[in-house]
């Protein structure tokens, strides 16, 4: 009965503390993603979506679906996997309020869309070394989804910044933050099977890299124009894979006589200047 008592005063105190809308401006980049998430995971179960049509694998990557990397990650089927994520994200959104130890609102969306990007690399490289490598073809039919890199790259990066910081999960239960990513990863692991070991490990890898400086240099600058790329490729990858019909982009093979070459002394071989041609579930 005193735990239960325990228990009802933590969600009395979470719940009776700042007002919403005080939280919510304090966590603007936190508040917005997890809006995102959560009318995805709206329209997915609307649609009847599945995890194999947004979800990220490695056979959908080698043929040529990239534009999964982004939508595997905000994307959720299962309202369990969406309210434990954007519960932790929510704990997380503190970094938003760390300016004064180089973090704030700015460091979070530049280097959060480092972690949607290079977490979901990894993920693939890590499935092609198990499969060309050890071949375990278990691999090629896994299909991940979900915003747990993030969650766990931040969990991670929070541990080596500020370790004297708690993770709070549904308002109950609280986590110090220095033990927090690999309690969260044998935690998920045990009580969900099906939860990515890998793409949560990924997480936790990209963000000891940027925690650690091996990742950095990150401005307004360069998250533009890396989030240019992102764009670019995934309006290209959705064209050539044929995923969605976008007829007003065309994309042609430019093979005129006009352009410049440039050639190469001793084998007499040139390049021409022109555009590339048109060609024809775990839980993270």
């Amino acid at each position: 009965m005193r735990k239960i008592q325990k228990i009802l005063e933590k969600i009395e105190t979470f719940l009776m503390g700042k007002p919403l809308i005080y939280e919510i401006l304090e966590k603007p980049a936190t508040s917005c993603i997890i809006g995102l998430c959560t009318a995805i995971w709206f329209y997915i179960q609307k649609k009847n979506i599945g995890y194999s049509n947004v979800g990220l694998s490695y056979d959908a990557a080698i043929e040529g679906h990239h534009w999964r990397l982004i939508t595997s990650a905000f994307s959720h089927v299962s309202v369990l996997h969406l309210v434990f994520n954007m519960s932790a994200l929510w704990s997380l959104g503190v970094v938003e309020q760390l300016g004064h130890m180089g973090l704030g609102v700015e460091c979070y969306l530049q280097y959060t869309l480092v972690l949607i990007v290079l977490s979901g690399v990894l993920v693939i490289a890590v499935y092609h070394v198990l499969i060309q490598k050890f071949k375990v073809e278990y691999f090629r039919r896994v299909t991940a989804a979900g915003y747990s890199c993030v969650v766990f790259g931040w969990m991670t990066i929070l541990a080596v910044k500020q370790p004297s910081s708690k993770l709070s999960l549904f308002g109950v239960l609280s986590l110090p933050i220095s033990f927090a990513p690999f309690e969260s990863l044998i935690f998920t692991s045990i009580i969900v099977p099906q939860a990515s070991f890998v793409g949560h490990l990924s997480g936790i890898v990209v963000g000891y890299s940027i925690a650690w400086g091996l990742i950095h240099g990150m401005n307004n600058y360069w998250a533009i124009m890396m989030l240019g790329w992102v764009v670019l490729v995934f309006v290209l990858s959705l064209k050539r894979s044929g995923a969605l019909d976008l007829s007003f982009i065309e994309i042609e093979n430019v093979t005129d006589s006009s352009l410049p070459t440039v050639g190469f002394v001793g084998n007499g071989r040139t390049l021409q200047m022109a555009v590339l041609p048109r060609t024809g579930a775990e839980l993270v």
